[in-house]
């Protein structure tokens, strides 16, 4: 089987204040290591890669602490004040590490730390040779509700024309980065990577992945992450 080689960017500037925690959630102890080095070794075994960029808070006194932070296939980059800017940041600095601009770059959430080898693989091999890029997701199972500004229900749309988006989201380096930076100059509201590209005029192709694949959000998040993976020593 060919080896598809790529890039990794990974933001890990959020503080997330939902945690209700003393450190920001990418740093809170999962099985034995912190919740980011679990999301790291998603990547860091793969035969393709070819490097992994971590954009980090301003001072971060929590990544210098970590094992990983010796890791020479890691490089770091200055986060931003949102999240476009952090994945910029990160580009950057993979074309100062010699990726080209037809590159492909997976684009992960720091707190996304149960990404199954078998997803990355099959969003690796969709698509190779697709022309936009496009993303993990998992179609809605529950009835969804448009809620009116008194908290009325105001409509059911259908279900099975939404899906959930996850990450990791893959583009072509340099396609990423003219849509993010357009988006940016633009004040459009960018959440994801691939809603940078939709803005840009391109449609990102959807990959149906495992829904365990959960970004830790809240507390009972990290509860269940728990119960779900092995400890370490």
């Amino acid at each position: 089987m060919n080896v598809l080689p790529f890039w990794v960017v990974i933001p890990a500037a959020g503080i997330g204040s939902r945690m209700q925690a003393d450190r920001p959630k990418q740093y809170l102890p999962l099985a034995g290591r912190s919740l980011i080095e679990h999301t790291l070794d998603c990547f860091l075994n793969q035969p393709g890669l070819r490097g992994l960029v971590v954009s980090l808070a301003e001072n971060d006194p929590y990544w210098p602490e970590l094992p990983c932070a010796q890791d020479v296939r890691i490089r770091t980059a200055a986060g931003g004040r949102e999240r476009a800017d952090s994945v910029l940041n990160g580009l950057e600095a993979l074309v100062a590490q010699g990726a080209k601009s037809e590159d492909w770059v997976l684009v992960h959430d720091a707190a996304r730390p149960n990404l199954a080898a078998t997803d990355l693989d099959k969003l690796l091999e969709t698509l190779a040779d697709d022309a936009v890029g496009g993303l993990l997701a998992v179609p809605v199972r529950d009835t969804l509700k448009l809620a009116g500004a008194d908290g009325r229900v105001t409509a059911t749309p259908d279900r099975a024309l939404f899906w959930q988006a996850y990450t990791p989201q893959m583009f072509r380096l340099e396609a990423l980065r003219n849509a993010l930076s357009g988006a940016l100059g633009a004040g459009a509201s960018i959440t994801d990577e691939a809603s940078a590209m939709e803005w840009a005029g391109q449609a990102p192709l959807l990959v149906e992945g495992r829904a365990d694949n959960i970004k830790v959000t809240r507390p009972e998040d990290l509860d269940w992450l728990a119960g779900s993976m092995p400890a370490t020593d």
